[in-house]
């Protein structure tokens, strides 16, 4: 099972949703490990440091940082782009799929947009 890291703004409706239907998901937000306010390149190493996919709404800049790190064979354990328009309910189960279906590792270097 993967593991994650939830963006700073990212929507706590679906995180609530997802330890509704899987209270065993190992997911922590980027304000519960002392990362409020830091910036993208951060959030991504620290993501990298503790092989945790990224689950966010921002395609404007993570994106781009994320395939630098990719780029520079810098570790990238995944990002999970969820559009912020995307009705919650298919992001749940689409997430669920992809986080009880996916091997750590398998999102290395990889930027997924939700929903499918």
């Amino acid at each position: 099972m993967l593991k994650l890291l939830v963006d700073e703004n990212f929507d706590n409706t679906i995180v609530r949703g997802l330890f509704r239907r899987n209270p065993m998901l190992d997911m922590v937000r980027v304000q519960d490990v002392g990362l409020s306010g830091k910036d993208d390149p951060t959030i991504l190493e620290w993501a990298a440091q503790e092989g945790r996919v990224l689950l966010t709404h921002d395609v404007a800049t993570i994106t781009r940082y994320a395939y630098d790190r990719v780029r520079k064979g810098q570790p990238m354990p995944g990002v999970v782009e969820i559009s912020a328009d995307a009705l919650i309910g298919r992001v749940i189960e689409d997430m669920l799929v992809l986080v009880e279906c996916s091997q750590e590792g398998e999102l290395e270097g990889q930027v997924q947009y939700l929903p499918w």
